[in-house]
Formats: structure tokens, sequence, C-alpha cells
């Protein structure tokens, strides 16, 4: 691995982590302060994340000159995969199973991080990548 794919992968996990703690921070205030059930705190922590690591992957972390409203279109098509999938399997985790919220939540996460980070790569700016620095390098 070459040293721009490195701190590539660095910027990636250093955003995923502030959008983590978006993530966490919303999902707590509502665990902890309402008597809602998992999937109706996670939904909406999951969502403000995701548009905050889009946002901040798309401009720094891969400097893509995608179309946006395409590039959101597919990170959409992925999250109409994950949320159902994750928010099911949580929900079930922490509801019928009585695992911990917080563990599940993290897990989810752990999930998300690397298959978004796979999925970005590959589909939403596959062709792109660094195309703005190239613009203007």
């Amino acid at each position: 691995m070459n040293k721009k794919e490195l701190f590539r992968k660095i910027k990636f996990t250093l955003f995923s982590i502030s959008a983590g703690l978006i993530e966490i921070i919303v999902f707590t205030i509502l665990n902890e302060f309402t008597n809602l059930p998992y999937w109706a705190c996670y939904l909406p922590a999951l969502i403000l994340s995701v548009v905050w690591n889009f946002t901040l992957n798309r401009e720094y972390t891969f400097k893509s000159d995608t179309n946006i409203p395409i590039a959101m279109l597919k990170v959409f098509i992925f999250y109409l995969i994950f949320t159902p999938l994750s928010t099911l399997l949580g929900n079930y985790l922490a509801e019928d199973l009585s695992w911990n919220e917080f563990l599940v939540t993290g897990i989810n996460m752990l999930l998300n991080f690397v298959l978004e980070y796979l999925y970005d790569t590959y589909i939403v700016f596959k062709g792109t990548i660094d195309n703005k620095e190239k613009k203007h390098g």
C-alpha cells in the first residue's frame, strides 16, 4: 500500500470516528432520555452520521468531483440495504435477546465502517478519486 492510500484510510477512519461520535451521542440522548425502542434511537443517529461522513469523505478523503446527487443516490442505495438489515438485527439483539444497546450499536457501527469504505472506494467514488486534486494541483 502506498503512502497516499494509507493516508486516505487514516482520513476515512478519523472522519468515521467523528461520525461515530455524532451517532453515539444522538443514540445515547434518545436511548437514555426517552422510552423509544432501539430502532427509533438508532435510525436518526445513523442518518445524521451518514450525512456528516459523506460530506467530509467526499471532499477530503476521496477528493472527488463526482456529481453530488448521483453520489448521494449511490450512498442512499447502500443504506436502503444496510439500514433495514442493521435496524432489524439490532432491534432483535437489543429487544428480544436483551443484548446491551451500546454493544449492538457498536457492532453496527463497525460493520458500517468497513462496508462503507469498500462501497465508497469501489462504487460511489470509483473513477473520480483525487479528481479535485488533479484539477487544482
